[in-house]
């Protein structure tokens, strides 16, 4: 019993350090497992229909998420818009309207970055979104709100017939949301009440309008019709209209519409032939940028050996594994850039590049000595001067970023070099609207030479 005894202590004795080791261990880990918080914008964020957005979010402190569980859901936990687990995505859970309209930039994940790209947004998009993060037994969330708006067509004034002794003229308007507040005034500024107005929803959710008044000879013949913005109270410029009395005639009342839809008829063409005066002055100033196109083509010392080329060196996309190449000084080891082999230190060029699939590229030019290793700044004081697309936006690399409110992704760019004044000018080739203008003297009397980036499911193309 004496030697039971002893045996007995020893191993208490020697389990008690054990379950302390254990004790701490498990301690430590739920300390270490808490040690970050889920950040999103203080701020709604609008989303315009049909583009896309990105949704941000992050942790803090800065730490890699790649092996957390992500969740970006609505009000119910359950309601998923998108899921990361276990270091991949998961769509089993994923409701049906987010299907294959979402992805979670895994760009930035290593540093925490766990921000949801959404690809045309929908007027039902709008609410409160979750971002969830979950590490082990830890978890955190940040809820942030989006607004989804959507600009359509310009107030519409049109003449309907002649009504109660006065003519009845309409305000039309369609694609917006959320709904806007249609406003008559007269010449003082008054609001005047519509006599009748109806609203209606298309297929994709926006709204449109139709607003009606009755002008008679007696009452205010002067009007604008207006727009107000539902979620910032601001009018759009309005739409005006003044009648005189020489249409308020005692008889038949038709020769009164026939007159004032001729007025109408006569203001369009006048604001026609204004726009296309316009128009001529803009190709005009276009025209002066028009130089000998180069021929630009693509050189593979300089490829990032995640960027697959193209025969003859015109095209360049992102491939899918890191190719076996040779690392030379003039080779891009982190950025996935392309260099042209052509260089310009003189004289005005042009060139054009084509843009095909994806949602992640950039075109521009670079000077000869940019840097080659390690993360290099994507603005003028790295030595780029480009403009890209992100998602659904559009920005020039300037420091910080200019965005770019074009309204439709340019599917050909045409780039012009001036080295004499310094300057560089983007051009959408398909229509010749102006993108972007570095200014004169922003890029360097050096060597420059055509620059690329590539993104994931994008490709870039040089044209002849």
């Amino acid at each position: 019993m004496k030697g039971l005894s002893i045996c007995h202590s020893s191993t208490a004795s020697s389990s008690l350090p054990g379950f302390i080791i254990f004790f701490i261990t498990f301690c430590v880990h739920k300390l270490e497992s808490a040690r970050f918080t889920v950040i999103g914008p203080d701020h709604p964020v609008t989303a315009i229909v049909g583009e896309d957005i990105v949704l941000p979010c992050h942790l803090f402190p800065r730490m890699s998420a790649e092996n957390m569980e992500v969740r970006w859901f609505r009000s119910e936990f359950t309601s998923v818009v998108h899921l990361y687990q276990h270091g991949k995505d998961e769509y089993g859970q994923q409701m049906p309207e987010y299907h294959e309209r979402t992805e979670l930039l895994k760009a930035g994940i290593m540093v925490g970055n766990v921000a949801l790209g959404i690809v045309n947004v929908r007027p039902s998009d709008e609410g409160q979104y979750h971002c969830f993060v979950q590490d082990g037994i830890f978890n955190e969330e940040a809820v942030l709100e989006l607004k989804v708006e959507a600009s359509g067509s310009a107030p519409q004034i049109s003449v309907e017939g002649y009504q109660d002794g006065g003519i009845r003229i309409v305000c039309q308007l369609a694609g917006w949301y959320p709904e806007p507040e249609v406003l008559w005034r007269d010449r003082r500024g008054q609001l005047l009440s519509p006599s009748t107005e109806t609203k209606s929803q298309d297929g994709r959710g926006l709204f449109e309008i139709k607003s009606s008044i009755i002008i008679t000879e007696n009452s205010n013949q002067n009007l604008a019709c207006s727009i107000r913005n539902a979620y910032f109270s601001l009018e759009e410029e309005p739409s005006t209209f003044y009648i005189s009395d020489f249409f308020f005639p005692r008889m038949s009342p038709w020769p009164v519409v026939w007159s004032v839809t001729l007025v109408i008829s006569l203001v369009f063409v006048s604001l026609t032939l204004f726009l296309l005066k316009l128009r001529g002055k803009h190709l005009n100033t276009i025209s002066k940028l028009q130089v000998d196109l180069a021929n630009v083509t693509l050189d593979p010392d300089t490829a990032h050996p995640y960027l697959v080329l193209s025969e003859d060196r015109k095209s360049v996309s992102r491939g899918d594994t890191r190719q076996q190449l040779r690392d030379t000084p003039e080779r891009f080891d982190t950025e996935r850039w392309v260099l042209g082999c052509e260089g310009f230190t003189r004289g005005r060029h042009r060139w054009e590049v084509e843009v095909g699939g994806g949602r992640f590229w950039a075109v521009g030019v670079a000077r000869e000595s940019v840097g080659r290793k390690g993360g290099i700044s994507c603005s003028p004081e790295g030595g780029i001067w480009a403009v890209e697309r992100w998602l659904g936006q559009f920005r020039a690399l300037t420091s910080p970023e200019t965005p770019l409110p074009l309204s439709r992704a340019p599917s050909r760019i045409r780039v012009c070099l001036d080295c004499g004044r310094g300057q560089v000018t983007f051009i959408d080739a398909g229509d010749e609207a102006p993108i972007f203008t570095f200014p004169p003297g922003s890029v360097p009397g050096e060597r420059i030479r055509p620059w690329l980036w590539v993104g994931g499911g994008s490709w870039l193309r040089l044209c002849p």
